[in-house]
């Protein structure tokens, strides 16, 4: 199997109704709890800021840009996403579609626009992939079952 340099992919089914998941993927303190503190709006052209860590070896600043590109209950979130110290570099895009599935909820998250030929970027992609990994497999989770913190969903 070849790895695509262009994206990150996670797929990840949760016993849980899609309502209930489309909650913690819209609303902004559930967002806090599994993927990072923001000033998120559910609206179409909303621009919000995500807070992470710097990260010194992509010269990443740790503030993340982002618009709602998209966003159809509760079947898909799609938002840009820019280091916020760098709004000329590379824009990329993260897509959530959710997927109703028996009694659960399939989601598929693609993170997409790395340049493959970018060796700066492809660490970040590299850093991203596992990142993006543990906050949907684990975090998410983890709101989902209500073992995240007081909030729940």
């Amino acid at each position: 199997m070849t790895e695509d340099l262009k994206a990150i992919r996670v797929d990840h089914f949760y016993p849980h109704p899609p309502a209930k998941v489309w909650r913690a993927l819209t609303t902004p303190e559930l967002m806090a709890q599994w993927l990072m503190p923001n000033d998120f709006r559910a609206e179409p052209g909303h621009r919000f800021t995500l807070q992470a860590r710097p990260v010194g070896a992509t010269g990443f600043s740790g503030r993340i840009a982002c618009e709602v590109l998209e966003i159809t209950p509760p079947s898909r979130l799609r938002i840009s996403w820019v280091d916020a110290a760098h709004p000329d570099g590379n824009r990329t895009e993260v897509s959530w579609t959710l997927a109703a599935e028996g009694t659960g909820t399939r989601v598929l998250l693609e993170h997409s626009g790395f340049d493959p030929d970018d060796p700066t970027e492809q660490l970040a992609r590299q850093i991203l992939g596992g990142g993006w990994q543990g906050r949907v497999r684990r975090r998410l989770a983890a709101v989902l079952d209500g073992r995240s913190g007081p909030a729940g969903v």
